[in-house]
């Protein structure tokens, strides 16, 4: 063979391997996703959280045609499972579903928080909005916000609010409550809204700012009283319950969020194809017929509209943090 032809021939075996390569790593990225996904929830299984984590998933998994399984890893306000997942491979099928705490609330606690929401993450969409409940233990004198204020005005340091944790979003609820009701609110933390819910029915704290979800069946049946919702509109489960806003505290308004995020640096292929799962799963008839009776709005959004949210949400709750003098501790 003369050596122009062995040349010609050589670069023709190149390109071939070549060409043969790159449609093997488009087959491989159209593949995607070929195996489970892991969904980390940052908070113990059983609670609201784990619910909405657990509707999700089932639809997700039909939207990419492999099962997302839920994989619980709480502690230190989700922040053990955020760091898990911002640790994790960069292929897609380690996902966080994470909430306002993991990613709005825990820089302004935790100084030595070992991941960063802005930097660690690439945020997928939002999937849930739910406010939080303002519930009276049935002994409370106060049947309504505006009672409430009255009451812990006479009485400085006396009512109680108890929340989930400390820094949890029902913590952050009740400060910021008393913040802009101009109130001293006494806080007692609880590890989780379990013991939070027993010890509201027996009358041993005088209030919380939970999830709907929880208090529903005791407010049915008259063992707490629904005083106000907190977000910007009345719950479509509660049309008969004011907001906080306008119960005589304009400027209130907290309603916890939740999304799906990956590890930074996932491939952007990747993270178009978890995005447009993640839309069709929450648009699924089945997540409002299941959630809505609960207070809890599925929606979706494009990654740029939750980076936002999480951005400007730090900024709002360090604040809150700052002036309520909150901590972790």
């Amino acid at each position: 063979m003369r050596p122009s032809t062995a040349r010609h021939a050589l670069r023709l075996l190149r390109g071939a391997v070549l060409a043969a390569a790159a449609a093997a790593a488009l087959a491989a990225q159209a593949a995607f996703p070929d195996r489970p996904l892991r969904l980390v929830v940052p908070f113990p299984a059983g609670g609201a959280t784990d619910l909405m984590a657990r509707l999700a998933a089932q639809e997700l998994g039909i939207a990419l045609g492999q099962p997302v399984v839920i994989e619980n890893r709480g502690g230190a306000g989700g922040a053990i499972g955020a760091e898990a997942v911002a640790g994790a491979p960069k292929d897609g099928y380690t996902l966080l579903f994470a909430t306002m705490g993991t990613l709005a609330i825990n820089p302004a606690l935790y100084p030595k928080l070992r991941y960063d929401p802005l930097r660690d993450f690439a945020p997928l969409s939002l999937t849930h909005l739910t406010p939080r409940v303002m519930v009276a233990a049935r002994g409370l004198p106060a049947r309504s916000v505006q009672e409430v204020v009255a009451l812990a005005k006479r009485q400085p340091g006396r009512l109680t609010y108890g929340s989930a944790g400390n820094g949890s979003s029902s913590h952050l609820a009740g400060a910021l409550f008393a913040r802009v009701a101009g109130v001293e609110l006494v806080h007692v933390p609880y590890k989780g809204s379990a013991p939070l819910l027993n010890d509201v029915l027996a009358g041993r704290v005088d209030m919380t700012f939970d999830s709907y979800a929880i208090y529903e069946e005791h407010a049915k049946s008259g063992r707490v009283r629904v005083l106000a919702s907190t977000g910007a509109k009345r719950m479509a489960s509660l049309p008969q319950v004011p907001t906080v806003a306008e119960s005589g505290l304009p400027g209130y308004e907290l309603s916890n969020w939740l999304g799906l995020v990956a590890p930074a640096g996932t491939p952007p292929e990747v993270l178009r194809t978890l995005q447009a799962a993640a839309v069709r799963a929450m648009a699924a008839p089945s997540q409002r017929a299941q959630l809505e009776p609960l207070g809890i709005e599925p929606v979706s959004s494009t990654p740029e509209a939750f980076a936002r949210t999480i951005r400007d949400e730090q900024k709002r709750w360090a604040e809150v943090v700052r002036q309520g003098r909150v901590t972790a501790d």
